[in-house]
Order: structure tokens, then sequence, then C-alpha cells
């Protein structure tokens, strides 16, 4: 299990966002936000660079999970090399630990730990994003709805442990997005920022 465990941290640790940033003639670290996220390269490098980025942060949770179950005859291994792909993914050992927020990581993990939850979750997400303009807040949201949700269909104490843990560090890892939202000056899809409260965007 150490092993497993081990190896989804090393997974989840492969900075995409930095490496495909780098390709593009960009340090990702000192752009935007400096995040080692999808969301920031979309802003560094475009739409299909994002995408691309957001599409290997959930291959290498799904894969961490999956590799994991092959090694192990319960739940358990898979769902804390799950969460270790997490972390990994946040911090990151030969990044100084300074990573990305793990939104993407954790849709992997739990596509495949509970594939009946994500729907929902991403629902919520698309959601959230539409009605807010925040990525932010639809991770949020999605992230807070997700061990409540894998309780509510059943899934195994090992992944709905996983999902508090997760949830409880990726809101962890928000708490920037959180006081920017609060003093209005997050930056929306499109470039705009939230209102003050005296009604006025700060730029």
């Amino acid at each position: 299990m150490i092993g497993s465990i081990a190896l989804a941290y090393a997974i989840g640790s492969i900075p995409f966002a930095l490496i495909f940033s780098r390709l593009a003639g960009t340090d990702l670290r000192q752009v935007g936000s400096g995040n080692l996220g999808a969301a920031n390269v979309m802003r560094a490098s475009g739409v299909k660079t994002g995408v691309l980025v957001a599409l290997l942060d959930v291959a290498k949770g799904a894969a961490s999970v999956m590799i994991a179950g092959r090694l192990a005859d319960d739940v358990t291994a898979p769902a804390l090399a799950g969460f270790a792909a997490i972390v990994g993914h946040i911090y990151p050992i030969w990044l100084r630990f300074r990573g990305g927020k793990g939104v993407a990581t954790a849709c992997g993990v739990f596509s495949v730990l509970t594939p009946a939850v994500v729907p929902s979750a991403l629902v919520l997400f698309v959601t959230t994003v539409w009605l807010t303009k925040f990525i932010s807040a639809g991770s949020i949201v999605a992230t807070v709805a997700l061990p409540p949700i894998a309780y509510a269909l059943g899934s195994p104490a090992p992944v709905v442990g996983s999902a508090i843990a997760a949830a409880t560090l990726i809101l962890f890892r928000h708490r920037s997005n959180l006081a920017r939202m609060r003093a209005g000056t997050e930056r929306r899809i499109g470039g705009g920022h939230a209102l003050t409260s005296r009604g006025r965007a700060r730029v």
C-alpha cells in the first residue's frame, strides 16, 4: 500500500501546467495568479492549452487510482492513493511544494473511485461558473458538495473519507480566492472583477 501511495504522489506531482507554459516561453509562476493550474494556463497560453493541461491533470488523478486498484484487493489503497495524487499536485516536492489547487486532479480521482458522484459535482461546477463567472466559485461549490454526495450515493467509507480530506485541502487552497471575492478583486471569466460593496468594479 505504501508503494502505491508514494507512486500516486509522484504521478500527481507531474507539473503539466508548468511544463506546457514553459514550452510556450512563459513561467506560469510569474503570470496571473501564479497558480500552477489549468485556469492560469488558459490566461497565459490560451484556451486550447488550458484544456489540454486540465485533461492531463484529470488523467494523472485517474491513473493513480487505477494503478493502486491493480495492486490492492480493497478500496482503501485506491482511496488513499487518490488523495496522495491530489496532495502531490498541490504540494509537489520538486517545486518546493508550490503546485496547483487540485480540482482537476480530484475530478480524475473520483471519476474512478466513485463515478456516479462526478456528474452531479460537474453540474454544480458549471452552473456556479455560469451564474457567477468565477471559476474559483465553481471549484469551491463542487468540492464542498463532493463528500455529501458521495455519502448519499452509498460510496464506501474510505472513499467518503478521501472526499472529505480532498475537499478540506482544496478549500484551504482556495482561501485567497475567497478573500478576493469578498474584496471584489477576484477576476471573472472575460477579465472583469467582482463588484465592491459600493457597486463599483475594482481594477
